[in-house]
Order: structure tokens, then C-alpha cells, then sequence
């Protein structure tokens, strides 16, 4: 289970308080000036240890399942959709640094599966079946475990595929439930913005939420969109596809999956406790550009038009701001510009 803007972010928000002002180069085009540590406590460096248990990067697909649980407008799921379509899309379809490009890094997240394979394998993510769920069938209180409740209703009625097909040409399905921003989760905000587990009933398979913060903790789970809850409230970015609880979405969305595909049974990538891990993308918080440091996203790309920060290319001409995953080859923070 992987709670996303961690201690780490908290920690990260924190050393703001003894900062110093500094400017940026122009070159850079910020949207706002930020604090720069003068000086930061050096951590050890970051190693996420496999813990010798499977991984959905050894399956060459990925169906992506979407349960759209509350009030969600047609534009705001065609932008999630859109998203999910681009990280199994080849750069010749997209822009350049692309969506594509920042989900190879998965390639890396070997398991014990490559090593009998002739060649590695390349997980290809693709949209899968969606479930709109406006009616709020749970209600707008859920606790956690009621994500899997809903997952494993829409796979009963149908709406969804099972977790295995008789005939799945090593596909594997994962099932991302999103909550629309009237609704309250358990610990949403107070510890995580998303999360990812897995169901043991008859076939295991993974399982993940995320929430739309725009009315709840825009500050907490769609920085670098809104202004932070703790800091120098320095003016926050322009959101690429013009909505922050969207957006902001997005950038817990890429976190979780890649949570969920490096680290899906708690027994994958990660350091720290199984429990509380942090995994590819939770370990990097708050980076996504250089010269990210806590506080300032980095340097990423503005539309000259819209004023929307992003750091990638996707399909259907959209553009989306996606956090760092750490590389297995570098044993670093990747961020795509």
C-alpha cells in the first residue's frame, strides 16, 4: 500500500522554513521566484532494494480500468483518459520530451521473470473498460476498504474484465478507482492522495485509488498547482490542461501506477517499511525539473500561449506535468526536462 505526499514531502516542505532567496535564471521562464536552501542536510543516498516478488513490468501489457466514481465532466475524463492512452504511445505519436518516454523508465524495475526471457520485456499500458458510477453507490464517506469493494462489484457486474481471461496473451489488468472532489476517502489529505494494494480473493490482482483534491487539499495533493499548506506561499503554476484538481490528478495518477506496477503485492521495489513504503515515484517527491529542490518543482516547459507548465508531451496535443521516478540504472531521481 503506498500513501503518496509522504514524510518525505512533509520533511522536504519543512527545510522551506530556512531558506534563503534566490533568484532564477531567466532562461528558466518561472512563473514565480522561489526560496533556494542555502544549505541542505545530505541524505544517504536513495537505493530501492527488490524484495524478490513479482512485478506487473515483466507483462509486455497493461490494461488500465477506470472507475469514475461521482461527478466527473466529460472533459475531465476525457483529459485522464487521454493520459493513460499516452504512456503506451511511441514518442512518433506525441511531442518530445513525451508521457511514453518518462514510462520507460519502468523498463528498468527488473524482476526474477526477464532474466528466462530471450529479450526484456516492454510494458505497454493501454485504457481499458471505464465504470461511471455518478449515482455515488457507497455514498461520499468511503473508507479505504471500500475502493476494493468497488472494484470487485464492477468485475462481478461485468462492467469490468476479470483479473485473469482464459486466453490474456500475458496481458494484466489493474484497476484504478477515481473519486470525483465531493468525495471523502479515509486518510485522504490527512496522509495520501492516493494509493495502491491488492485483492487476495480468488485471483490476486492490484488495485489503486486516487482523489481529486480541488475542493479538499489542492494545497497538499496538486502542488505544484495551488499553493502549499506549509512555506513561503510563493504563486503557484499554471495547470497544463487548465484544471488543478485534474492536473493534479495526473501527477498522483503517474505516481500510483508506477507504484503499483514496481511494487504490487508489497514485495517489489521500495525502501522502508512494506507498510508505508516509498516506491519509484513517492521516493522523488516535489521534483519535476532540474534543479528541483524542496520547494521549487525545477525548471519545466511553459506554453506560450496557455501560461500551462508541463514537462511532457501526450497524445491529442495535450501537455501534463509528471513527478520523477527514481532510475534502477542511475540510482537517481529521473525528471524528463
Amino acid at each position: 500500500m503506498s500513501g503518496l505526499g509522504s514524510q518525505r514531502i512533509l520533511m522536504s516542505l519543512m527545510l522551506l522554513c530556512m531558506a534563503a532567496f534566490s533568484t532564477v535564471d531567466a532562461a528558466a521562464r518561472p512563473l514565480a521566484q522561489w526560496r533556494k536552501p542555502s544549505a541542505l542536510v545530505e541524505e544517504e543516498p536513495l537505493v530501492l532494494q527488490y524484495h524478490n516478488g513479482p512485478l506487473l513490468t515483466t507483462k509486455p501489457i497493461l490494461n488500465l480500468h477506470l472507475i469514475w466514481y461521482g461527478n466527473f465532466t466529460s472533459t475531465q475524463r476525457t483529459i485522464v483518459a487521454d493520459f493513460v492512452q499516452s504512456l503506451g504511445m511511441g514518442d512518433g505519436k506525441q511531442g518530445s520530451p513525451s508521457v511514453s518516454a518518462w514510462w520507460k523508465t519502468t523498463e528498468a524495475y527488473k524482476g526474477k521473470a526477464p532474466s528466462k526471457l530471450k529479450q526484456a520485456q516492454t510494458l505497454n499500458p493501454r485504457l481499458g473498460k471505464q465504470k461511471l458510477d455518478g449515482a455515488y453507490s457507497l455514498g461520499k464517506s468511503l473508507k479505504r476498504s471500500d475502493i476494493v469493494v468497488l472494484v470487485k462489484s464492477a468485475i462481478q457486474s461485468r462492467a469490468l474484465p476479470p483479473p485473469q481471461k482464459k486466453k490474456n496473451n500475458g496481458e494484466v489488468q489493474l484497476y484504478l478507482v477515481l473519486t470525483s472532489e465531493d468525495v471523502m476517502v479515509e486518510n485522504f489529505c490527512s496522509s495520501s492522495c492516493g494509493f495502491h494494494d491488492s485483492s487476495k480473493a480468488g485471483n490476486t490482482y492490484a488495485y489503486a485509488w486516487v482523489g481529486n483534491s480541488a475542493r479538499q487539499c489542492p494545497g497538499q495533493c496538486a502542488w505544484p498547482f495551488h499553493q502549499p499548506l506549509y512555506g513561503p506561499q510563493s504563486p503557484p503554476l499554471l495547470p497544463p490542461n487548465g484544471d488543478v484538481g485534474i492536473d493534479g490528478m495526473i501527477i498522483n495518477i503517474a505516481a500510483t501506477v508506477a507504484g503499483a506496477v514496481t511494487n504490487p503485492f508489497k514485495s517489489g521495489y521500495f525502501q522502508g517499511d512494506a507498510a508505508a513504503p516509498m516506491e519509484a515515484v513517492s521516493a522523488c517527491p516535489g521534483m519535476y525539473g532540474n534543479g528541483a529542490y524542496p520547494g521549487y518543482p525545477g525548471q519545466v516547459l511553459v506554453d506560450e500561449t496557455t501560461g500551462g507548465s508541463y514537462n511532457a508531451h501526450g497524445v491529442n496535443g495535450r501537455t501534463f506535468l509528471l513527478p520523477a521516478m527514481w532510475d534502477p540504472t542511475s540510482r537517481s531521481c529521473k525528471t524528463l526536462v
